[in-house]
Formats: C-alpha cells, structure tokens, sequence
C-alpha cells in the first residue's frame, strides 16, 4: 500500500534534466537520430534510447561494436560543446517559487559527469541552484529501473511519498513509477497521451503549475 505524504518532513522535487529543467531534447533526438541511421540503420533510434545513461546504450546496442564506441563518443562531446541549452519555459520562475517554500531540491540525470561539464560552462548557477546533482555514474541501473529516484529519495533521508519526480521519457516515467513516485509529465518529449498514461499530471512547460499544485499532488 503507498505511503502518505509524511507532513514532519520537506517535500522534494527530482528533475530529469534534458527536456525538463533545460531545452536540449529536440537537439539529442537529431544526434542520435544520425547515429541510429549510422551504425545500425534504425531510423528512429533518438527515441529508443531516452533516459538511458551512454554506458547502458553502449551495453544495450554497441555491444557488438566496440570499436566504435570511442568514435561515438567523440562525436557527443563535440556535440554537447556546441549545443544550446535554453531553459525549459516558466522553470526559472516555478523553482524560485519551490526554493522560497522549503523544497529539497535534485537533479536526476543519466548525464555523465564529462557531459555535466559542458552544462555547468553554458549555465555555471546550476551548479549551486539545486541541493544535489545526481548523475550516470552514481546509478548501478540505468532508468527504467528505480535506482536513480530511489537514490534521490535516500540522499534526503525522504520517503518516496514526499518525492514528486518531473520526467520527460517513457524510461524517465517508469523509473519514477518503479521507485513509487508521484510524477509530472512533460510533452518536451513525448505526445501528451503517452505522458498521461503515467503521470499524476502532465504539462507543457512550467508556467503551468506552481508549487502550491506541486504540494497538491504529493500530498493527493
């Protein structure tokens, strides 16, 4: 049975961090969209791979290209250098809101640490926004499984009832589910049909909900 939200302790927000704090999900589609038609001529590779850490993709389908696997990630490197990354609309606002109403606050990512680097030179205050950055190398199991919400949960010392996770791939939503989370959805990724058949709401962008709707969900 799930447990209640547990009132003597924080609430805690765990982001995704591509296509949920920042805009970049349209720009990995296209990479890996190439290295799909590339290597295993899959034309819609982008999308199989979300939420996956480099290490798990190589593992899942490069196994039997080990060659290649220093090749594609030269490529990422150099394309994480020269990549955008906007934030997603309204989250600037909604985490100020969440900082200002006594949120622990997390980012869970399947980004490498080298990745990380790139993002911390283009937006150095994500470095010091959130309480904790939580990235590949800490995870033994990549999303869809729950260790990287579940490590989230720990490092807080919160019981999953007062994580609320916002995701934004079908390996992002079932690793919130499969650590017994409440989630919101974002359509950065996927249609809004499929974001539903997961989460306890689902949104667009972060003007549209607030932390008082994010305390509402949990506490539901």
């Amino acid at each position: 049975m799930p447990m209640n939200f547990d009132s003597s302790k924080p609430p805690a927000a765990l982001f995704d961090l591509d296509g949920v704090v920042i805009d970049t999900e349209k720009q990995y589609t296209l990479f890996w969209d190439m290295i799909g038609r590339q290597y295993l001529h899959h034309p819609d590779f982008g999308k199989l791979i979300k939420g996956g850490t480099l290490v798990h993709i190589f593992e899942e389908f490069f196994s039997e290209l080990k060659d290649k696997q220093d090749e594609i990630s030269a490529a990422l490197d150099d394309f994480e250098e020269k990549m955008e990354m906007p934030y997603i609309d309204g989250f600037q606002d909604f985490f100020r809101g969440l900082k200002a109403n006594g949120w622990k606050t997390a980012i869970v990512t399947s980004s490498s640490r080298e990745k990380m680097k790139s993002v911390y030179k283009k937006i150095p205050e994500i470095q010091t926004m959130f309480d904790k950055i939580l990235m590949a190398e800490m995870f033994s199991r990549s999303k869809p499984e729950p260790d990287p919400y579940l490590l989230g949960a720990e490092i807080f010392n919160l019981p999953v009832s007062n994580c609320l996770v916002f995701e934004d791939s079908v390996n992002g939503f079932k690793s919130a589910k499969n650590a017994g989370m409440k989630l919101v959805g974002l359509t950065t990724t996927n249609p809004e049909t499929v974001a539903a058949a997961y989460s306890d709401m689902v949104i667009n962008n972060f003007f549209e909900i607030s932390p008082e709707k994010a305390l509402e969900i949990l506490k539901s």
